[in-house]
């Protein structure tokens, strides 16, 4: 599948591209105006990056953090350090553990995503240029549906338009 993603300045330029797009004879299932008073990013499916990226982490999470405790654990068992000589033998090896669990929430954090969260990504760009108050017109089908929607969607002078291809 395809998409074409312009983004227009106001609801007029949104629903006279719309009207062309119809004129063009495109099938209306395949356009869609997004923006207030049309649907919303949620509704059409654009992901929201930080939410799929605090998914990974807590996904992540479950496995790295009790491995982690695992591992600091055994580490300071096999090596026997005694950094907190006042804890004993047991409370080092517990604080080994919580350590490595500490070392797994951060791996869990930065391999899972976490500088997603930060805001990354089209879709990113998509949500904050929809908070702004834009619209976005997207054409979705074929390679020779997009090819078509192009310069119809150009005369409207798009703030930005960017096709895609989702494999």
């Amino acid at each position: 599948m395809n998409y074409l993603v312009a983004v227009l300045d106001n609801r007029i330029k949104a629903e006279e591209a719309y009207n062309a797009l119809e004129e063009a004879s495109l099938p209306k299932d395949n356009i869609d105006i997004l923006g207030k008073g049309f649907k919303t990013a949620d509704e059409y499916g654009l992901i929201d990056p930080a939410n799929q990226a605090w998914q990974q982490i807590r996904l992540m999470m479950v496995w790295l953090v009790p491995f982690g405790f695992i591992a600091g654990f055994s580490f300071n068992l096999i090596t026997g350090l005694d950094t907190f000589a006042f804890t004993g033998r047991l409370g080092n090896q517990i604080i080994g553990g919580l350590l490595g669990a500490i070392g797994g929430a951060m791996g869990a954090y930065f391999i899972g995503g976490g500088v997603g969260i930060l805001g990354s990504g089209d879709a990113l760009s998509y949500r904050n240029r929809l908070s702004d108050g834009k619209f976005l017109v997207v054409v979705r089908g074929s390679e020779a549906v997009v090819r078509q929607a192009t310069p119809i969607l150009r005369k409207f002078r798009p703030e930005n338009i960017q096709g895609y291809s989702a494999r």
